[in-house]
């Protein structure tokens, strides 16, 4: 199921550094976080569903870049948001 306009907002506020702010990793690695999770229970139901596993695929890798960058640049920050998700690394 993909973001609702309301969970999207809510997950933006709920990570954002500062008001507005929906371009930080923070936010970003939350809405692919989200929308992969939503894949993933797609898949509990559609097992043979290849062309959303690509995008799953695609999302996740972009994810993982995403936190390679934070973790890069503030070890903190990377700690931070893996323990708010409940990502394993």
């Amino acid at each position: 199921m993909s973001l609702t306009a309301k969970r999207k907002l809510e997950l933006v506020k709920q990570y954002a550094n500062k008001p507005n702010d929906t371009g930080s990793p923070e936010v970003q690695i939350a809405l692919l976080t989200e929308r992969i999770n939503g894949l993933t229970e797609h898949f509990k139901l559609h097992k043979k569903d290849n062309h959303s596993r690509r995008g799953l695929l695609k999302m996740v890798s972009l994810r993982r870049r995403l936190l390679d960058h934070v973790k890069s640049n503030d070890e903190g920050r990377y700690q931070k948001i893996i323990e708010r998700l409940g990502i394993r690394r």
